[in-house]
């Protein structure tokens, strides 16, 4: 049997997704406790691999066992085997061709950003800071550069082991609500520290280092040593997977106040 699951982590203190030697990872942790629950060893497949310090409020993974179990033990059960940061929301089972992976239409990963002359305390590791004011229409103008098929190598990490730089984004926008802006990117896949990078180039935007259209330049470079340094993970979130309707999936519970319409 084959089962899909939907996980939302808080990716402070753990070491990104991906297995690791010292099992400190979303991936070790649901594997530990899925095998328990079955009493086997399970493998499980994520939609993203996300890095160290990163969240999400919508991942979703696979795995597939041999025993039978109540859908609510892979809930509940694995749950109560995992540390407080971790939780599957739910779990369905799905035919045996659907992959957590290559089974995705699109993933929206959402960047919050605290904007104010003082760090946030009760946020801290959930949101991004910056001290400087931002100014949020240079930002919208700068943003929509991104949109469309493009070589994004000016905001991809020298360790991306992905084959091509080339990726779509399907849209790309930024919201704002008081001291807080919301960057929202969807896109068929993501090259490695891709959206931080992106947000570092947008903020130097913000603050007036460089024009709007100093993002089309970066794209059309194709060169990261021309961008801004990487922003902080604190605030970056998997916010969304999109599959095919056929398969479906669960709908996720709102996570977080920042899924809340509040914003401009």
């Amino acid at each position: 049997m084959k089962f899909a699951i939907g996980v939302s982590y808080c990716g402070a203190g753990l070491e990104g997704w991906q297995s690791q030697p010292s099992g400190n990872t979303v991936q070790d942790h649901l594997a530990r406790a899925l095998s328990e629950i079955s009493g086997e060893p399970v493998a499980v497949t994520g939609a993203g691999r996300t890095d160290a310090g990163v969240h999400a409020s919508a991942q979703v993974a696979h795995f597939e066992t041999s025993v039978e179990r109540p859908e609510s033990a892979w809930v509940r059960g694995a749950n109560s085997l995992l540390p407080d940061g971790i939780a599957v929301q739910w779990a369905t089972p799905v035919a045996g061709d659907f992959h957590a992976r290559y089974s995705a239409l699109s993933r929206t990963y959402r960047y919050v950003l605290y904007n104010h002359p003082v760090r946030p305390a009760l946020l801290a590791g959930r949101t991004g800071w910056f001290h400087l004011p931002l100014d949020l229409e240079r930002m919208r103008k700068a943003v929509v550069c991104l949109v469309g098929e493009h070589d994004f190598s000016s905001f991809r990490s020298a360790e991306c082991q992905a084959k091509t730089p080339v990726r779509i984004m399907q849209s790309a926008g930024i919201r704002a609500s008081g001291a807080y802006f919301l960057f929202d990117f969807t896109a068929n896949a993501f090259l490695h520290h891709m959206v931080r990078n992106i947000v570092g180039c947008l903020v130097y935007v913000g603050k007036g280092n460089r024009p709007p259209q100093w993002i089309s330049e970066l794209i059309a470079a194709q060169d990261r040593r021309l961008a801004a340094p990487t922003f902080s993970a604190d605030g970056l979130y998997l916010f969304e997977v999109r599959y095919d309707a056929r398969w479906s999936l669960p709908a996720f519970p709102p996570m977080m106040p920042f899924d809340l319409e509040t914003w401009r």
